[in-house]
């Protein structure tokens, strides 16, 4: 277990000392947030305030996963090199979109073809790795069937599965983008998930197929069930330490090169380790405030009402008086609500299996 103490501590303090280093480079630029001229009047204070500050953590992340490595001599494993490819490439993905609105002032970013082709050949590339590399068991990073806790016992094929875990990847890294417009919201959030995330890959672990003692029919046929778990600690390290600068007031925005990255990170730790469905309540949040844009214009587009005074959910319930701070911390609340019960459901699927 040193490895997730390694990893956390280690992307912790990279991200926590290396932050205000981007701040100062990023500013000396002039790469600052561009500010929607429709959203609440509060924000056009955040005008110019430096973006791209995912950086931080994505690069923290990657050290922090490799120095681990190195320092308990361990070989990096396939599941975790997946999700940490997963992690930068959208990452990469969001930076080009980031740059072109800050550095070119285009305000709408990429084309939308070539964002979407961006995170298609990112995600598909994923989705096909990750049925390749079978261990000695014959185990691979993803598996075909669907899971909860644990794998259904029916499959639905390669195809299937490729569209699924894409549809996983794009759904999620999209939604922690909506949820990223509040100082600290996304990135305390996502602090839970990867949390949740680092207690349920140490448990595959414990309680591994592959262990002889432990080999049951409660144990996990999961691949690299301790390497998920480094990741997923470097990762809660990484944002606990870019979360001291990106609270209210934010000194820097992670855009949509962090938001993008947290999303592809949160679906590949779901993916490989077999809790694919599981994630839509882990990250509870990020469901409700997708679901709220969508409701939004579904119901304007059917009806030419709006439910809500402005979505995403965030921004509603600014327009209705709360302050920001207030929506956060709240928000946050939700969110430890839905990993506490997702969690419990999570060691209720073991001790009923």
């Amino acid at each position: 277990m040193k490895q997730i103490l390694f990893s956390g501590m280690i992307g912790l303090v990279l991200s926590l000392l290396g932050t205000p280093a981007l701040i100062k480079l990023l500013a000396r630029h002039g790469y600052g947030q561009y500010i929607r001229d429709d959203g609440p009047k509060a924000h056009h204070s955040k005008k110019g305030t430096p973006t791209m500050g995912g950086i931080a953590f994505i690069l923290a992340t990657l050290i922090a996963y490799f120095a681990t490595k190195a320092i308990v001599g361990a070989a990096p494993r396939v599941s975790g090199l997946l999700v940490l490819f997963l992690m930068a490439g959208l990452g990469l993905v969001g930076f080009l979109d980031d740059y072109i609105k800050v550095v070119k002032r285009r305000s709408l970013g990429l084309r939308a073809k070539a964002k979407l082709a961006g995170q298609s050949i990112v995600g598909l590339g994923f989705a096909i790795l990750a049925l390749e590399f079978k261990d000695s068991r014959g185990i691979t990073p993803a598996s075909m069937h669907l899971s909860f806790t644990q794998d259904f016992g029916w499959s639905i094929g390669p195809v299937l599965f490729v569209i699924f875990a894409y549809f996983m990847i794009a759904a999620m890294s999209n939604g922690v983008n909506l949820t990223d417009g509040l100082d600290g919201l996304a990135t305390g959030a996502s602090v839970l998930v990867f949390g949740a995330y680092t207690f349920i890959c140490v448990w595959e672990y414990n309680q591994s197929c592959a262990n002889v003692i432990t080999a049951t029919a409660k144990c996990y046929e999961v691949r690299d069930p301790l390497d998920l778990a480094v990741v997923a600690a470097g990762l809660m390290g990484s944002c606990f330490g870019f979360l001291w600068w990106n609270t209210s007031p934010a000194k820097i925005f992670m855009g949509d090169t962090g938001s993008l990255a947290l999303g592809g990170a949160l679906a590949g730790l779901a993916i490989c380790s077999r809790t694919e469905l599981l994630l839509a309540l882990l990250g509870g949040l990020f469901v409700i405030i997708t679901l709220s844009v969508i409701i939004q214009v579904g119901s304007f587009r059917l009806t030419g009402k709006r439910v809500f005074k402005m979505a995403p959910l965030q921004h509603h319930f600014e327009l209705k008086g709360w302050s920001e701070v207030l929506i956060v911390v709240r928000f946050w609340i939700i969110q430890g609500l839905c990993v506490a019960v997702g969690l419990g459901l999570f060691y209720a699927g073991w001790m009923t299996n």
